[in-house]
């Protein structure tokens, strides 16, 4: 399934609302949250294993992204998008059926393994779209799409939480929630399957066919060779591991931090602190992303790694004492979060180029594979332990917190030791138009 080649005249502004109807969808991810509690209560299960659904979805994230990075590229927009919608909205069906028989194993499979493939064909689906339409500003163009990745969870979490409070916590009201959800978004990421095209070639040679692509262009095959690409495999991992670790335990964590205080958190501002963080992440997405445009990719992650590490540090020292404080710090550590995912394509794009940056960044996020399971692995084991050491409040997290400045720093070392790549890396011009000109063929 080739997408349609623009006619002459189509804006390039329509694009970006195709990609968004699949990342504002798939980014329900993110409010995985507001499920926890009542799965724990309705199936008897522990913290870290109502957290397995969401971690094996985003395995299944960077693994799905890494193997079919080729064939979207391949294939075009269109084909990953309604894989995307297929698996994604089935994945929502089968943990319906799970919740609705008790049967958990379901519910991971069908929400973590197969929903799972939906996010990362889902996710990718556009970038290398959105970055060949939008050349001069790859870091707007990339964060606008991202963004509904991080702004999905905006929607989901209040809706989430309404459902549950409209059909009940126990497992027929999860399994309703489940259903409408599985149906809803398969109507809203087909928004995106019929409107996205992919740009006709800007520049031809003398027999027609497209010229070589502009600047350093590397394969993704040689692309996973480069210490480049592994050093920001890091970087990836260890953002993603201090973003993730508080937003896939944040209406727990908010609440079990001023549980012991003179204002505890209710569930219902639990829920709001869910949609606050989605909203810091959907911000941080286009806002951080698109400034990378104007300051360079490294100067952004030094910003997102070395600050990120000093809101960690106050959220340790200080956190449980002052609200605005938690708040404030969680709200900055989710938009480097969030930015930091926008700001990784162009950050590819500037090393690699754009001949097959789709598949190159495919392969990057298994780093995010890595991190879904690091960060609330981290975060819920060390916190089950406490609890069952008798301790409670704050003190479920200090140690997860401080885990979490060293994955930081690690990142920030990491980033500073990027350079150019080098040019026996490159591919030849005279291949590379070849194949340019034989998928624009195909499509």
């Amino acid at each position: 399934m080739s997408p349609p080649v623009a006619p002459p005249g189509w804006s390039r502004w329509l694009v970006p609302p195709a990609a968004l109807s699949v990342h504002l969808s798939i980014g329900q991810a993110y409010a995985w949250s507001v499920f926890k509690p009542s799965l724990e209560s309705a199936l008897d299960l522990s913290g870290t294993q109502s957290a397995l659904p969401f971690q094996l979805g985003i395995v299944m994230l960077g693994l799905s992204a890494a193997f079919g990075g080729t064939l979207v590229e391949r294939n075009g927009p269109r084909w990953a998008m309604t894989v995307a919608l297929i698996c994604f909205s089935s994945g929502f069906l089968l943990s319906a059926l799970g919740a609705a028989t008790e049967q958990y194993w379901l519910i991971v499979f069908g929400y973590g393994f197969v929903g799972g493939i939906g996010l990362g064909i889902g996710y990718i689906s556009p970038v290398s779209t959105l970055i060949k339409w939008f050349p001069d500003r790859p870091g707007m163009a990339t964060g606008i799409a991202i963004m509904g990745f991080g702004g999905g969870a905006l929607i989901a979490s209040p809706w989430s939480a309404q459902m549950l409070d409209s059909f009940g916590s126990d497992s027929s009201g999860i399994a309703l929630a489940f259903l409408v959800h599985g149906l809803t978004y398969a109507v809203f990421m087909s928004l995106g399957v019929l409107l996205v095209r992919v740009p006709r070639p800007a520049k031809t040679t003398a027999d027609g066919a497209p010229a070589p692509l502009e600047g350093v262009q590397v394969s993704a095959k040689s692309a996973v060779r480069t210490p480049q690409f592994w050093l920001l495999w890091i970087v990836l991992c260890m953002n993603v591991t201090a973003g993730i670790g508080i937003l896939e335990k944040a209406a727990p964590m908010i609440t079990d931090f001023f549980a012991d205080t003179s204002t505890p958190v209710s569930v219902s501002a639990a829920a709001g602190f869910v949609a606050l963080l989605s909203a810091a992440n959907m911000a941080g997405r286009i806002g951080w992303s698109s400034t990378s445009d104007l300051i360079g990719r490294k100067n952004i992650y030094r910003v997102y790694l070395g600050v990120g590490a000093l809101m960690y540090a106050l959220i340790a020292w200080v956190g449980d004492s002052s609200k605005p404080v938690f708040i404030i710090c969680a709200l900055v550590i989710l938009s480097f979060y969030g930015g930091g995912f926008a700001t990784v394509p162009a950050y590819l794009k500037d090393l690699f180029g754009t001949y097959q940056v789709g598949a190159i960044h495919g392969r990057l996020l298994t780093a995010w594979s890595t991190a879904g399971v690091l960060g609330p692995l981290i975060v819920n084991w060390i916190a089950d332990r406490q609890e069952d050491a008798g301790k409670s409040g704050a003190s479920l997290y200090g140690l997860s917190l401080i885990i979490m400045i060293g994955l930081l720093v690690v990142g920030f070392v990491a980033n500073e030791l990027v350079r150019p790549v080098d040019a026996r890396h490159h591919i030849p011009a005279q291949k590379e138009a070849t194949d340019v000109g034989q998928r624009q063929q195909s499509a």
